[in-house]
This record gives structure tokens, C-alpha cells and sequence, in this order.
């Protein structure tokens, strides 16, 4: 893949935070194995102290924050650790369903191999779920993580059964394009592919306090191939 330049992805910048929005298939962080290009190397380009806040997985798309110095770090951190930063993600579910703020308490304990599940034993876990817009076989909702466990909206959403399209680890089986748009053609001899190539999570909204109290949100808007989705689904419905 083509790596984005740093300067195009920032949302947001002052003397002590920098919030982009994370392309897809970029990780936030080193992966265990090899030197693929993230984040973290990108910004450090241009910021040498830079830390990220937080994460999102390699896949999902959408509002990062990286602090520019070991105070805002800290102040960050804190923030994080004690719920006080709003994350709002959008994701496309299979299935159409109308949420209202549904609050899905399930624990989860992260398993071997870079996965998680659903455990009575794991550790505590909420989201609030909302309908944005149910299409004809798909639903685009809104999703608040009041804590931070990994997987946990993908989990949350497959536990709801209206797994994220994509998300073949936990249920969310591939979109095809042909199977709403009947005058599809694939081309003699070739295959149709998914019509996005991950799980179709992307980080909307974040909020939280700077260093001096103010309160700020970022938005994030959707990549081409999240923002390509959501209108095929609206034509077609």
C-alpha cells in the first residue's frame, strides 16, 4: 500500500496533541513481526517524542490521538484510564435492527493468536448501541465503548447478532455487491471481490479535555471505501 503522508491525516493539532485520521491497514503501533510501516514511525518523522494514546486495530479506520510531549501523554493516559474520553465509532452490521441506546454488558477475556471473546470470568464490558440508518439488509450504527477491551465492539455486535461486514473473525461475513445490485456484471474470467476489503469499523468522534481543561472533539470523516459503502447501501435499499 501507498503510505500516506503525515501531514494530510491531522485533524487536529496544538503545542501538545496531534489527532489524524487512521487510513486503514496502517497499524497504530510496531506489530510484533517484521518492520511494516505504522503510525507511530510516520509521525516520528516529524515529532520525535511523539506517543499514541491509544490504539485502534490495524483494520479500523478513524480519530487517533498522539501526544506531542510526556506531559500531554500522561494527561491523556489518565484520561483514558479513568473513562473520561467519548469514542464514537460507526460500524455496518449484517441485519437490520433499530437501537435505541441499547446497552450490552458483557465481559470479555482476550484469548491466544490475537483474539477475544465473550467470558463470565473476563473482564467487564459495555457499549451503547444506536440505529444511524437501517438500509435493506444492513444496518449503520453508532457505537459508545464506555470501557476499552480489545475486540470489544466487533464483540459486542456479533453478540447482538449483527456482526460488522467484514468481520470474518467473529461472524460478519464479506459484502458482495451483487447480491443487492441486480445488473451486476463481473468481467468474463475474473472474480467478484468483497466490495470493502476489511471489517467496516471507523472511529467517528473523540472527545476529551486538554491539558488546560477544554474540552474538544474531533471528527473523523469516513474513508472512500467506508464512505463508498454506506452510499452503495443507501441506493439499493
Amino acid at each position: 500500500m501507498k503510505l500516506p503522508n503525515f501531514q494530510d491525516l491531522i485533524l487536529f493539532e496544538d503545542d501538545d496533541f496531534i489527532v489524524i485520521n487512521k487510513p486503514p491497514f496502517l497499524a497504530t503501533l510496531d506489530e510484533r513481526f517484521g518492520g511494516a510501516p505504522n503510525i507511530l514511525r510516520l509521525a516520528r518523522e516529524q515529532h520525535d517524542d511523539v506517543q499514541a494514546c491509544h490504539r485502534l486495530d490495524k483494520e479500523t479506520s478513524g480519530a487517533l490521538a498522539l501526544a506531542k510531549n510526556p506531559a500531554a501523554y500522561r494527561h491523556l493516559a489518565m484520561q483514558f484510564e479513568d473513562r473520561q474520553v467519548s469514542k464514537i465509532y460507526h460500524a455496518v452490521a449484517w441485519g437490520v435492527h433499530h437501537y435505541d441506546g441499547l446497552r450490552v454488558d458483557r465481559s470479555i477475556e482476550t484469548t491466544t493468536k490475537g483474539k477475544a471473546r465473550l467470558a463470565y470470568k473476563g473482564k467487564p464490558a459495555v457499549t451503547l448501541v444506536r440505529t444511524l440508518e437501517p438500509y435493506a439488509r444492513h444496518t449503520l450504527l453508532e457505537c459508545q465503548p464506555i470501557t476499552g477491551r480489545m475486540h470489544q465492539i466487533r464483540l459486542h455486535l456479533a453478540y447482538l447478532q449483527a456482526p460488522i461486514v467484514g468481520d470474518t473473525m467473529y461472524g460478519g461475513e464479506d459484502f458482495y455487491l451483487s447480491t443487492l445490485k441486480k445488473k451486476f456484471n463481473v468481467k468474463q474470467g475474473e472474480q467478484e471481490q468483497p466490495f470493502i476489503k476489511r471489517f467496516a469499523l471507523h472511529a467517528a468522534q473523540l472527545t476529551f479535555a486538554k491539558l488546560d481543561g477544554e474540552p474538544v472533539t474531533i471528527e473523523a470523516p469516513y474513508p472512500k471505501d467506508f464512505r463508498v459503502l454506506v452510499e452503495n447501501l443507501r441506493q439499493y435499499q
